[in-house]
């Protein structure tokens, strides 16, 4: 498995969304973008995790950057995520976690719970991957490390 860390070029991803749309890492150079991986739709910290993404929306439309969640569930269950609990964040559906292995970011049968932050030539430039997955970044967190880009 791949481990990626700051400085690297961010692997390339094409994949499924909510809201009808297929994303890809190209669409966003020249653009700070903000990749939140995460083990599962409904579950107890995602879910909070998503929800102060929401509860903060404006905090984070002031970073300049875009804000993607990324997990292994279909997009029809992505679909009622955002749904049920309103969510502001796309989510992409990658079902086979190639995108998760391509990051380095799989751990056995699960997506770990990680934060990489991209600038606007396609570098990560912020990498946190929690081992356990008991807590996520915060919205400012998610701040600081966008901020340290300048």
């Amino acid at each position: 498995m791949a481990k990626i860390r700051t400085g690297d070029p961010a692997p390339d991803f094409e994949l499924p969304g909510t809201g009808g749309k297929t994303y890809r890492l190209s669409d966003y150079r020249g653009r700070k973008l903000v990749l939140a991986f995460y083990p599962g739709d409904f579950t107890t910290v995602c879910t909070k995790q998503f929800c102060s993404y929401r509860d903060e929306g404006d905090r984070l439309d002031g970073l300049g950057a875009e804000l993607l969640g990324i997990s292994p569930q279909s997009v029809g269950s992505h679909e009622r995520f955002v749904k049920e609990k309103s969510l502001n964040v796309p989510l992409l559906a990658d079902e086979d976690k190639a995108v998760a292995r391509a990051y380095g970011v799989v751990a056995g049968p699960l997506v770990r719970r990680a934060i990489f932050v991209i600038d606007e030539e396609g570098v990560v430039r912020h990498r946190k991957v929690s081992v356990v997955g008991l807590s996520f970044e915060t919205v400012e967190d998610i701040e600081r490390a966008v901020a340290a880009l300048g």
